[in-house]
């Protein structure tokens, strides 16, 4: 029992540390067009995107988190290999996490986290412990691995053209407007900016908080599948440190390597990014922040000179979402050996 209490105490912490470095790596999404446009300084941008960051977790509900604590079917795994399982998981998505942030790459915490959970289910137990969803799907109705995947597809694209319509509108309402707009546009992504955040926070940091209840189901410390208040609360503190640290590295590439940001198109794309992923949360949808931005920024750069957006950068990154899923996957496979070696082939 002591021996399980120090398991659940052990992948507790690195659900928050994956919740810290999603944060951190993915700070950049919410900063990048705000800085680029010169709307707010770095300091503005931590403290108001910090705030609503936080907020987001408490007020945005657990459909999320419902989703993301059910693709993996562990009810009848022993305890500790559950637990195992989860914490090689886990160890898959932050490696893979610290190293696109290294490289200044914007990949997705949620196909790490996906990627890194299925790797490790895979190897230890089996396929059959992974709620793959396609019965479901033949029936009409998305579960499992299938929703997950099914947004993470569909956001991006939903991303691009609502970015490529928002911009159209903006410049039919501004048509007749003077350079002196620019002042308006940047004052108004106080507003938009912390919209992007709070949506952020109430879909990113409820992938940590369906975890993390899974945990405490699987450990024996909760009768059911109900997101406790502390965990909401722990959750929402992790990714919003990780927020204000900031991935700064990542910047430059949202901000300035795919499309020439100027306060228009900042605004169009926080509107874009905002409006999907709240979307999204409200549904029980997990998408992924870093795809809703930059096909947002991708779409507003289609929308005005398409030949100005660097195709080749989108294909770097496009080419990264591709392999997340198993490249995570396989560092949580390499994580489950590691720990199946160190307890002597009994996780």
């Amino acid at each position: 029992m002591e021996a399980l209490f120090l398991l659940a105490v052990a992948t507790v912490v690195i659900v928050l540390v994956f919740d810290y470095t999603n944060g951190f790596h993915d700070a950049a999404n919410i900063v990048a067009t705000v800085i680029a446009s010169r709307a707010m300084t770095p300091a503005q941008a931590v403290i108001i995107v910090g705030v609503f960051e936080f907020l987001g977790p408490l007020l945005g509900g657990t459909a999320v988190a419902n989703t993301i604590g059910k693709f993996v079917a562990l009810d009848g795994v022993a305890p500790v290999l559950s637990l195992s399982i989860l914490l090689c998981g886990l160890i898959g998505a932050i490696v893979w996490n610290l190293a696109t942030w290294y490289f200044g790459i914007p990949s997705s915490s949620s196909h790490a986290l996906v990627g890194g959970l299925i790797g490790a289910v895979v190897v230890s137990v089996g396929s059959d412990h992974v709620v793959w969803g396609f019965a479901e799907l033949a029936e009409g109705r998305l579960t499992g691995i299938m929703k997950v995947i099914a947004a993470l597809l569909l956001s991006p694209l939903i991303g691009f053209w609502m970015g490529f319509l928002v911009h159209r509108l903006l410049r039919v309402f501004l048509m007749a407007s003077n350079p002196a707009a620019n002042a308006r546009l940047r004052a108004a992504q106080f507003v938009t900016a912390a919209g992007l955040a709070f949506s952020h926070g109430a879909n990113d940091a409820q992938k940590s908080m369906g975890i993390l209840t899974l945990v405490l189901l699987l450990g024996g410390f909760i009768p059911t599948f109900e997101v406790p208040f502390w965990v909401m609360l722990a959750c929402a503190t992790a990714i919003t440190l990780g927020i204000m640290s900031g991935g700064w590295r990542i910047v430059r590439t949202l901000g300035f390597a795919i499309y020439r940001v100027r306060p228009i198109h900042a605004l169009g794309s926080q509107l874009t990014s905002a409006g999907v992923i709240l979307a999204a949360s409200m549904g029980g949808a997990p998408v992924s922040t870093t795809h809703v931005v930059a096909t947002s920024i991708m779409g507003i750069g289609a929308s005005e000179r398409p030949r100005a957006v660097r195709w080749s950068k989108a294909k770097d990154i496009a080419v990264t979402w591709i392999i997340t899923i198993p490249g995570a996957a396989l560092v949580a496979i390499q994580a489950y050996a590691l720990v199946n070696l160190f307890l002597g082939g009994k996780p």
